[in-house]
Order: structure tokens, then sequence, then C-alpha cells
């Protein structure tokens, strides 16, 4: 558990002034009776229900579990264990975390601003909210109407609810009208307007969140859905196999491609272009010789990674 923070920490021999930390979750389906599957109705299938905690391209945290609780369960458990890591070695980076509305809990809120943890987090409409922008989409309707494009309107307020011991807390509300209608979103920040105003707050740092499903793609292109054993401890530690062979991929990434044609590629294509290459392979007593194929399209870059 502790490789993933401790490979990003060397990574980054200079404390960077703050970090973000993105947080989601995603289904694994499962096909036969493993410990922990249940029927997850938003997905439609049986599965599990992995949370992955990411920070850019870096792999902090792979946790398996079972389908049938919340999304954000354990979620507050694993960012205490990594953000405790983190700060043992940069004692003053400030962590931001990240998420959909499937984060916005005030148990993980209230966490988060007693251990001087930022966050903006997705927060799902309801019709006090809708109501609150009223105005707003009336004019991302009307700009609509004139221009036919895409139109939005940014606004923020003070939201508590009702229920669940919510405290009052800043709300970033998107007013937008497409052409299939209007296209509410809002987002719950403990962040100040001074540092981030309300449109380069939705734009520039909660839409970024949207870069880790890519990461996510990544381990699944590297076998991390074989949870199919039948106990859920020993699919965590498939999960754990497929996580590192992500943290290899990362390191050659970061490490071996830069200023390469394949410095961006994902795991799949790096799989397919570097590694699954035919050669011949000789050991003599002082070396290893790796003779490969004639026709290798690759074999400068293959040279310049290696190098």
């Amino acid at each position: 558990e502790r490789l993933p923070v401790d490979l990003f920490l060397q990574a980054h021999p200079v404390a960077p002034a703050q970090i973000i930390l993105d947080l989601d979750a995603t289904d694994d389906p499962v096909h036969g009776n493993q410990e922990g599957r249940f029927f997850h109705g938003d997905y439609g299938h049986y599965c599990y229900l992995p949370l992955y905690i990411f920070c850019g391209e870096h792999l902090l945290g792979a946790r398996l579990r079972p389908s049938n609780i919340d999304a954000w369960a354990g979620s507050q458990e694993e960012l205490e264990r990594i953000g405790t890591q983190i700060r043992q070695t940069w004692p003053d980076v400030k962590i931001t975390i990240r998420g959909d509305s499937g984060f916005c809990r005030e148990e993980l809120m209230a966490w988060c601003e007693c251990h001087q943890v930022d966050y903006v987090l997705g927060l799902a409409k309801n019709e006090r909210l809708k109501a609150e922008i009223a105005p707003e989409l009336q004019q991302a309707v009307a700009a609509y109407a004139a221009t036919g494009q895409a139109a939005r309107v940014f606004k923020e307020f003070t939201y508590q609810r009702r229920e669940s011991g919510w405290r009052a807390r800043r709300v970033i509300a998107k007013a937008e009208h497409l052409e299939k209608g209007a296209n509410p979103r809002f987002v719950v920040t403990s962040l100040s307007g001074e540092d981030w105003e309300a449109r380069r707050l939705y734009e520039e740092l909660y839409c970024a969140r949207g870069e880790m499903e890519n990461r996510i793609e990544e381990q699944l292109a590297l076998f991390a859905d074989r949870t199919s054993t039948a106990l859920l401890r020993s699919n965590q530690v498939r999960l754990y196999f497929s996580s590192g062979a992500y943290l290899l991929m990362e390191a050659l990434r970061r490490l071996g491609r830069e200023g390469t044609e394949l410095a961006r590629a994902p795991c799949g294509t790096i799989r397919l272009k570097l590694l699954k290459i035919g050669a011949l392979i000789r050991v003599t007593v002082r070396k290893i010789w790796v003779s490969l194929a004639g026709g290798y399209a690759y074999v400068e870059v293959w040279a310049r990674i290696w190098s």
C-alpha cells in the first residue's frame, strides 16, 4: 500500500507547492459468485466497485470494494493514509481533493476541513439548487437563442442543506443551455473566490478531473478487471499486481519516453509497440545480446528509450 506513494515522492525530489488528488469509483464486472460482488443498479450488472486515487498520472491508491456501498465509502481512510505519508515528507504541501458528486458527503468534507485539505466536489442537483440559478438559466437560454451556440452563465452562492448536519459552504453553479436543453451543474468547494473565481474554478480545475478516466482505462488495459478468484482479498492482490504494472508503465513514460514519439502513448500502445517484439536473446559471460527483428519499425525509438 505504501509503495505507490513512495514512488510518487521519489519522482519529485523538490516538494511542489500544492498537489491535487483525484478520486473516482468505477465498476469491475464479475461473472461468478465472487465474495463481495453484488448487483449495481447504476451499472446494470454484478460487479465490484474499486476506488482509485491518482495525482496526475501517478497512481496512489487502488482499493477493491464490494459494490453494495456508497461510492465514497472508505475514501476518508484512504486519504488519511495517503495524506499522512505525503506530509511526512512534505509537511507544508497544500493538498486539494477532487471528485464527482458521489464523494460529496458531509463526513468527507468535515474531515478535509479538520485536516487542512481543500476540496472541489460535484454536487448533485436538486430543485432548490436549480431554483437558485433560475435567472442565469434564462440568460443562457437567451444567449443560445441569439447565437445558436452553447451558452454558459456562472454564479456562486452559499448553500446549506436542511438535513444531514451540513454547514454553509461555497457552491459554484454552471447555468448552461445546449441544443438538447438545460444542463445545470454544481460544485461545492473550500477554495476561496480570491484564489479561484467561479468560471475558472469550474472550467480549469474541476473539469480537469476527467483526465483521471484515461488513467483508469490504462489500468483496465493492464488487466485490473481480472478479479475472478473466489475471495475479495485475493482479488485485491490481483488489483495490486495490475497497479504495479501501471507503476512500471508510468515510470517508463516519465523516465524513458520523454522526447520520443511515444511520449504520451497509452499503456496499450506501449505494450504493442515496445514490449511485444520478436527478438533473439543470447547470453554470454559478460553480456546479454538482444537482437530485434529486422523489420521492427520502432527500433530507433526503442534504442533511445533503452538508453
